[in-house]
């Protein structure tokens, strides 16, 4: 894979959400849609044109499974992005990678790299690797 890549958020923390948007830019990427609420993210996960989706598992109470659910259908790949354990979600999608918050631009990257070899993720220069959480 080679460009950059577009990246689906969803997350119910603002603060947390603009953050990740600016890691995610940082790595070269770009973020092409943004939910805060399961609802807004499902029909995201059915009509935006992403490579990969960062999912919260907790939105406002509600559980993402079925924004992932949706995005699996796709054939889209999707990582959660979470303070919780695995044992937390359904069993189905418990094989699916997991961000520990509080996530870092390493661990981002990190995440990228192993999804997409080859694609350009390296943070600009002076980045610092500050956590997110």
């Amino acid at each position: 894979m080679t460009g950059a890549l577009s990246v689906f958020l969803v997350e119910d923390e603002a603060l947390i959400r603009m953050m990740m948007a600016d890691m995610v830019e940082e790595l070269g990427h770009r973020v092409v849609a943004e939910a805060d609420n399961v609802q807004d993210a499902s029909a995201f996960a059915m009509t935006a044109q992403y490579d990969l989706a960062i999912l919260d598992i907790n939105l406002m109470g509600l559980y993402v499974d079925p924004v992932a659910d949706l995005i699996e259908r796709r054939g889209k790949p999707f990582v959660f992005a979470t303070g919780y354990g695995p044992e937390l979600l359904p069993s189905l999608l418990r094989r699916r990678p997991i961000l520990r918050k509080p996530i870092s631009i390493d661990q981002l990257k990190a995440m990228i790299d192993s999804l997409f070899p080859g694609s350009p993720t390296a943070p600009k220069s002076g980045s610092a690797s500050r956590p997110l959480g």
